[in-house]
């Protein structure tokens, strides 16, 4: 959906936070649906999040990141794959407050049709990563999951370690970015509808938030700390919204057809529907220290792509990264998508700009 600039400024000075992010922004109107309400979600560009592959083979596994903490993930290999030879691979990262479940897989699986071996893997604090409290925001680990994930892929008999790429949907875009600078392992990196998780915490969408605003937002988590170390509730923020009434912004109407119905909604194992997609309060201050496109010119000559949908929201990201990267970079604009179509609508995916980049750039 294409919103306009102005709209998307007052969206975010309405809810005075412009914490704007995960992957979903919150706003909650006056007047809800009624309990028995149920949107039917979207499922136009053959929506298609809980794709299972009939060429491709699934196991899940784990492994521990350099802090020792157990990272959760999905790999898949081609059901032909010959198991003596080494192949490339790619780690694939899910949207900021989904899990591997929502986007991650349908991008690694279609990916492993072409012949690679790839795992989608939970960030730690959410899905069946480690990490306490559930649902923190940790910058730099959120960073390493990726580097461990190379660690987990390079030791494997049938994975080249000099064939190994990223790809990161929404805030993971930010993350691999991230990872990459200080890994050069990471041999091609990929973003799709990407969050720059530190720009978007600081200034919102189309820098429309004040200073004093994230001042307050500032001065609220660090509240927050001294209510949690004595004992007190965790409290949760930002997130997708749970009901739609006729106040809700156009954005939060986007991420809840995904996150609230049936199209993408998924609930881990020992979490709950409440508390999927919403971060922290006392943490998610950290992505106010979180700057991944410093130095984003030093992880060249490894090629980056940056796609972004014309109608994306979050367009001014993957435009901002490909202005401060260096060459060898591309910028792919989708005709008619939007930031959450790419996350599972099929028809627009650019598949085959991904699997040529890849392609070239892991031989």
């Amino acid at each position: 959906m294409n919103i306009d600039d102005v709209a998307r400024r007052d969206f975010l000075k309405t809810t005075g936070t412009g914490m704007a992010v995960l992957g979903s922004l919150s706003i909650v109107g006056s007047a809800a649906f009624a309990a028995d309400t149920k949107p039917v979600p979207d499922m136009s560009g053959n929506a298609d999040n809980f794709y299972k592959s009939a060429t491709v083979i699934a196991r899940k596994v784990s492994f521990n990141n350099q802090y020792r903490m157990a990272i959760a993930g999905n790999l898949f290999t081609p059901k032909d794959l010959d198991g003596n030879a080494r192949h490339p691979a790619i780690i694939i990262g899910h949207p900021m407050g989904a899990v591997k479940e929502q986007s991650s897989n349908l991008y690694a699986q279609k990916l492993a049709e072409q012949g690679f071996v790839t795992l989608a893997i939970d960030q730690s604090f959410w899905g069946d990563s480690a990490g306490q409290p559930r649902n923190a925001v940790a910058p730099d680990i959120y960073a390493e999951a990726f580097s461990a994930a190379v660690d987990f892929l390079g030791t494997q008999p049938f994975v080249d370690r000099e064939r190994i790429g990223v790809l990161g949907i929404c805030g993971s875009g930010s993350f691999v970015i991230s990872a990459a600078k200080i890994d050069p392992r990471m041999k091609a990196i990929a973003t799709v509808s990407m969050y720059d998780m530190g720009a978007a915490n600081r200034h919102a969408l189309n820098h429309s938030q004040t200073l004093d605003q994230r001042k307050q937002i500032i001065a609220e988590a660090a509240q927050q700390r001294y209510v949690e170390f004595t004992g007190g509730a965790i409290k949760y923020t930002g997130g997708t919204v749970h009901q739609l009434d006729a106040n809700t912004h156009p954005i939060q109407r986007e991420f809840h057809d995904f996150y609230r119905t049936s199209r993408g909604e998924f609930t881990p194992a020992g979490s709950s529907r409440e508390l999927t997609t919403h971060p922290t309060l006392a943490s998610n201050v950290k992505f106010m220290n979180f700057y991944p496109f410093n130095d984003i010119e030093t992880i060249s000559p490894r090629p980056m792509l940056f796609i972004t949908g014309d109608q994306a929201h979050s367009r001014e990201f993957s435009e901002e990264a490909y202005r401060l990267g260096a060459e060898p970079k591309e910028l792919v604009i989708v005709p008619g998508a939007g930031h959450v179509d790419l996350y599972d609508r099929v028809k627009l995916i650019p598949w085959d700009k991904l699997n040529a980049f890849f392609h070239k750039n892991l031989a």
